[in-house]
């Protein structure tokens, strides 16, 4: 079972999604590209993304904001 926690296009083909789901009665963070094929069904996953544990969401999280401050200021 997953559930989405949260999703973005990554393109006009693609998006990403952020889930929760349960392997083999572990808990884990899957952050997955996700694709709309030819036929138009619902969006299929990817090879392309991540799979962690909960224990891991703070490290991914203190990355996260350590791009944050090293991306460049956009002017506006």
């Amino acid at each position: 079972m997953s559930e989405v926690i949260a999703s973005f296009e990554k393109n006009s083909f693609e998006e990403v999604r952020i889930s929760l789901t349960n392997f083999k009665g572990k808990d884990l963070i899957d952050l997955r590209v996700y694709y709309r094929p030819d036929d138009g069904e619902e969006m299929r996953p990817t090879k392309k993304g991540i799979t962690i544990s909960l224990e891991k969401f703070s490290e991914l999280k203190n990355a996260i904001l350590a791009l944050e401050k090293a991306l460049p200021k956009k002017e506006k």
